[in-house]
C-alpha cells in the first residue's frame, strides 16, 4: 500500500499539470450537468414492507383523485371575538376564502369546512383542506402567492387565519452560508497550524473541489436517483469536513519530510505513502460506516448514506493525487518563511562543514538545543504516561456522566409543534388544538380494501362503528369510498397528540383488532397517515440498530486490524467510539429534548429526537473516530515497528501527530457547527451532534483515553496471534517496506537516522522513566 502510494504521489507530483486540469475538467462538467438537470424532488419517508407504506401506495392506486402524493395545506380560521364561524357573515367570508383557495393552477381541490364537518363544537373555528397535484418542491411561486394572498385577504377582515401543512413556504434564514462559517473558521486554524497562508490554502482548495464534485453530482443525479436536497447538504457537511482533513494530514506529513532535507518531489512521494496510507482506511471506515446506513432498508437515508459515502470517496482520490500535485507548485513554498531559512542554513552549514569551515560541535549543538524544546503534543503524552490511570477515569466517568440524558431518550419525526412559535404552522397546530383536540394534528387514515368486491362501504361501516368503541379515540369520520367500490377510507382522531406515546398505544391497539376485522367483513385493513408513519419510521430503525452496529463495528474492526496488526487497539478503538457516541447522544437529548441552552443553540421548542438521529449519528461519528484513530495511532505503530519502545512510540505518536490531529477535531467541529445555524430542524440537530461528537472524541477519547490505555498496556497492545498474522495481508500503513526500499539497512544513512531516532527519544522519555 505505501510503496504503490509512494509511487503515486510522486507521479502526481511530476505531472502536476495534468493531474490539476483533470480535476479541474471534471468539476467543470459534473457542475454544468447539474446545472442543466432538474430540481431535487422532495424528501420521501417511504418504508418498503411496513403496513403505513402499504396502505398509503393503496390509496395513491385506487384514489388517484386525491393526490395522495401532493402537497396539502391546512388552512385555519377563527372567528373575531364575540363572533361565531357559522354566522351569516362569516360563513360569507370564509366562503370566498374558500373559492380563492380553490382557483390556484396546481389545486387539485378544496375541503368546504361546512360541508366537510371541520367546525369546532363551539363555533368559533373552522379549516379548510387543501390538496395540490404535486408534491411541495414543484409548486411555483404563483402558486405560494395565491395561498398567501387568499389568507391575507381574510385577515384583514378581522378573521385570525394561520396555514399548516407541506403546502406552505418555510423562511429560510441562512440562505446557505452555513458552509461559508465552516470554511472561514477552518481557514484560520490552517493558517494558525501552518503558519503559511499557501499551505492553509491547499486543504480548503482540494476540500472545496471535491465537495463541488461531490454535491454537483448528487444534483445532476438527483432527479434521476431520487436524491433529495437534504442529502446534499449532509454529503456537503461531511464531505467538507473530511476533505480538509485527509489534505490537512498529507501536507502535514510533507512539510515534515521536507525538514528533514528531503527534496519535495521525494517529499511528496512518502507523504503520501505514509499519511496517504492513513487517508485510505480512514476514508474505509467513513465510507463502510456510510453505506452501511442501507441495511436499515429505508431508501432516503440509504441514499443519504451512498450519497455521503460517494463524497468521501472523492476527498480521499483527491487528497492521494491533487494535493502531491499542488505541492509540485507550491515546492518549499508550503513551509513557515522562519523554516525556509532555517532549512537554508541547515543546508549551507552542511556545505561549510564538508569545506571543512564549520567549528567542530557547532551544527550538533544547535541542532540538540532544538531538539530540547518538546511541542505541545509530546509534553501532554508525558503526562498522560506519568498518570495513566488518573487520566483514564476522568475521562470515561466524564463522558458517562454527560452521557446521563441519554437514557430520556425519546424518537420522533419533527412535526409542526414542534415549530417555532410565531410561525404560521405552529400557530395553526396551537389553533386546531385548542378547538378540535390534540388528535386533529395527527389523524389516523384506515383503508379497507374488500379485494375487487364492491361491497367496501358495508365493511367500513363496520370497521367504523368497531374502532369508535377504542379507548384513545375521539371521532371517526364517515368511510369514503372509491369509483370503483372496493375501496374506502376512515379516518379516525386519536384524544391525543402524534407525538404522544399514547397514540403510538392507538396505532398498535388499532392494528392487532385488525385481524379479527378482516375475518369479519373479509377485507385487509390497514392503518397510515403521518402519525402511523413516524411510528413505523421509528419501529423500523430501532429494529435495524442492532444489526447495523454489528456490520459497521465488525467491518471496521478487521480493517483496523489490517492496519495496526493487533487485536486490542481495535478494541480499544470502538470501545472509545461507544464512549464518545453515547455522551454526544446525552448532549443531544440535553439540548433539544429537555431544552438545556436552547436559547444558545437556537431551539425554538424543545421536543423528541428524530427517529434518524441516533442512527444516522453512529454511522458518521464511527466513521470520523476512527479517522483520528488511524491518524494518530498509524504514527504510533510506525515508531514501535521501527524500533520503538511502547511509551516512546505514544510519545513520537503525539509529537508528529497531536497538534495535526487537534486541528484537524477544530476544524471539522467548525465546518459542522456552522450548521447548527440553518433553519431546517433535522439539518440544526445533525451539526450539532456531530460537532460534539467530534470534540468528545478527537479531544476526551483520542487525546487522553487512548494513550492511557496504551501507557498501561504496553507491548500488549500491539499483540496479534501468530496464526492471525500470518492469515491478514500486509497493507504496510505504517511504511515499514517503503522505509527499508528507500534506506538499505546497511547504508550510513540508515546508521545515522537509527542514532538519532534513539538519541531524541532517549531525551523525550526520560522524565518518564524517572
Amino acid at each position: 500500500m505505501a510503496t504503490f502510494l509512494y509511487k503515486l504521489g510522486r507521479l502526481s507530483f511530476r505531472r502536476r499539470r495534468y493531474v490539476a486540469l483533470l480535476w479541474v475538467l471534471l468539476l467543470g462538467g459534473i457542475g454544468y450537468a447539474s446545472s442543466a438537470a432538474p430540481a431535487p424532488p422532495a424528501d420521501s419517508f417511504s418504508m418498503p414492507g411496513t403496513d403505513s407504506q402499504k396502505a398509503f401506495d393503496l390509496l395513491d392506486e385506487r384514489f388517484p383523485a386525491a393526490s395522495a402524493g401532493g402537497a396539502t395545506a391546512r388552512v385555519v380560521i377563527r372567528a373575531p371575538e364575540g363572533e361565531k364561524i357559522t354566522d351569516p357573515a362569516a360563513k360569507a367570508e370564509v366562503d370566498q376564502l374558500v373559492a380563492a383557495l380553490g382557483k390556484g393552477a396546481q389545486v387539485a381541490g378544496v375541503a368546504d369546512p361546512y360541508k366537510a364537518n371541520a367546525v369546532s363544537k363551539d363555533g368559533t373555528t373552522a379549516y379548510a383542506s387543501v390538496t395540490y397535484k404535486v408534491i411541495s418542491t414543484e409548486l411555483t411561486d404563483k402558486t405560494h402567492d395565491a395561498l398567501t394572498d387568499a389568507t391575507d385577504k381574510t385577515r384583514a377582515e378581522g378573521f385570525t387565519v394561520e396555514t399548516g401543512g407541506d403546502a406552505v413556504q418555510a423562511e429560510q434564514e441562512m440562505g446557505g452560508s452555513a458552509e461559508l462559517i465552516g470554511i472561514a473558521v477552518s481557514a484560520v486554524v490552517l493558517v494558525i497550524t501552518f503558519g503559511s497562508l499557501i499551505a492553509a490554502g491547499l486543504p480548503l482548495l482540494t476540500a472545496i473541489i471535491g465537495v463541488g464534485i461531490g454535491v454537483s453530482g448528487i444534483a445532476a443525479l438527483g432527479s434521476v436517483l431520487n436524491l433529495s436536497g437534504t442529502t446534499s447538504t449532509l454529503a456537503m457537511m461531511i464531505g467538507l469536513a473530511v476533505g480538509i482533513d485527509y489534505a490537512l494530514f498529507i501536507v502535514s506529513r510533507y512539510r515534515a519530510e521536507i525538514a528533514e532535507g528531503r527534496e519535495p518531489e521525494e517529499a511528496a512521494g512518502r507523504a503520501t505513502g505514509t499519511a496517504g496510507s492513513a487517508v485510505v482506511f480512514a476514508g474505509l471506515t467513513v465510507i463502510v460506516a456510510l453505506a452501511g446506513l442501507s441495511v436499515v432498508n429505508i431508501p432516503m437515508l440509504t441514499k443519504m448514506g451512498l450519497a455521503a459515502a460517494a463524497t468521501v470517496a472523492i476527498a480521499v482520490l483527491i487528497a492521494l493525487t491533487m494535493i502531491p500535485a499542488l505541492l509540485g507548485f507550491a515546492g518549499k513554498r508550503a513551509l513557515r518563511r522562519k523554516d525556509r531559512k532555517n532549512l537554508k542554513s541547515r543546508a549551507d552549514g552542511k556545505d561549510s562543514k564538508d569545506r571543512g569551515l564549520t567549528k567542530p560541535g557547532a551544527t550538533h549543538s544547535t541542532t540538540a538545543a532544538e531538539k530540547t524544546k518538546p511541542n505541545l503534543g509530546t509534553r501532554w503524552a508525558r503526562l498522560v504516561l506519568r498518570r495513566p490511570v488518573t487520566v483514564l477515569l476522568i475521562g470515561v466517568l466524564g463522558l458517562g456522566a454527560v452521557a446521563v440524558p441519554a437514557t430520556s431518550l425519546e424518537l420522533g419525526l419533527p412535526d409542526e409543534g414542534t415549530s417555532a412559535p410565531d410561525t404560521t404552522q405552529r400557530k395553526a397546530y396551537d389553533l386546531l388544538s385548542e378547538s378540535f383536540g390534540a388528535g386533529f394534528n395527527g389523524p389516523l387514515m384506515v383503508t379497507v380494501d374488500t379485494g375487487g368486491t364492491k361491497d367496501a362501504a358495508a365493511a367500513a361501516k363496520t370497521v367504523g362503528t368497531s374502532l369508535a368503541k377504542v379507548d384513545g379515540v375521539a371521532a371517526v369520520t364517515p368511510a369514503s369510498v372509491n369509483p370503483a367500490g372496493d375501496t374506502a377510507i376512515i379516518t379516525v382522531v386519536p384524544t391525543t397528540g402524534p407525538s404522544d406515546h399514547r397514540t403510538e398505544e392507538l396505532v398498535k391497539t388499532i392494528r392487532s383488532e385488525a385481524s379479527g376485522l378482516e375475518a369479519d367483513t373479509e377485507s385487509d385493513v390497514l392503518v397510515t397517515g403521518q402519525t402511523a408513519m413516524t411510528i413505523d419510521f421509528s419501529q423500523t430503525l430501532d429494529d435495524a440498530l442492532l444489526p447495523y452496529l454489528g456490520l459497521v463495528v465488525g467491518l471496521a474492526f478487521l480493517l483496523l486490524m489490517l492496519v495496526f496488526r493487533s487485536v486490542l487497539v481495535p478494541l480499544k478503538a470502538a470501545l472509545g467510539f461507544l464512549l464518545s457516541v453515547a455522551a454526544a447522544l446525552g448532549a443531544v437529548v440535553a439540548v433539544f429534548q429537555w431544552g438545556w441552552l436552547a436559547d444558545v443553540v437556537g431551539v425554538d421548542q424543545p421536543g423528541p429526537i428524530m427517529s434518524m438521529m441516533p442512527i444516522f449519528m453512529i454511522g458518521v461519528v464511527f466513521g470520523l473516530a476512527m479517522d483520528y484513530e488511524v491518524f494518530l495511532v498509524t504514527r504510533m505503530r510506525e515508531a514501535y515497528v521501527h524500533g520503538a519502545r511502547p511509551a516512546e512510540a505514544v510519545v513520537t505518536g503525539f509529537k508528529h501527530g497531536g497538534r495535526v490531529v487537534g486541528a484537524a477535531a477544530v476544524i471539522m467541529i467548525s465546518v459542522f457547527s456552522g450548521f447548527i445555524m440553518e433553519n431546517d430542524d433535522m439539518i440544526k440537530m445533525m451539526g450539532f451532534g456531530l460537532a460534539i461528537a467530534v470534540f468528545f472524541d478527537a479531544f476526551v477519547v483520542r487525546m487522553a483515553i487512548v494513550p492511557a490505555v496504551l501507557a498501561l498496556l504496553g507491548k500488549s497492545a500491539w499483540w496479534l496471534p501468530r496464526w492471525l498474522d500470518k492469515l491478514l495481508p500486509n497493507m504496510d500503513v505504517e511504511g515499514e517496506k517503503l522505509h527499508k526500499s528507500l534506506t538499505p539497512a546497511s547504508s550510513p544513512a540508515a546508521e545515522d537516522e537509527r542514532e538519532d531516532r534513539d538519541n531524541d527519544e532517549d531525551r523525550e522519555l526520560e522524565p518518564v522513566r524517572g
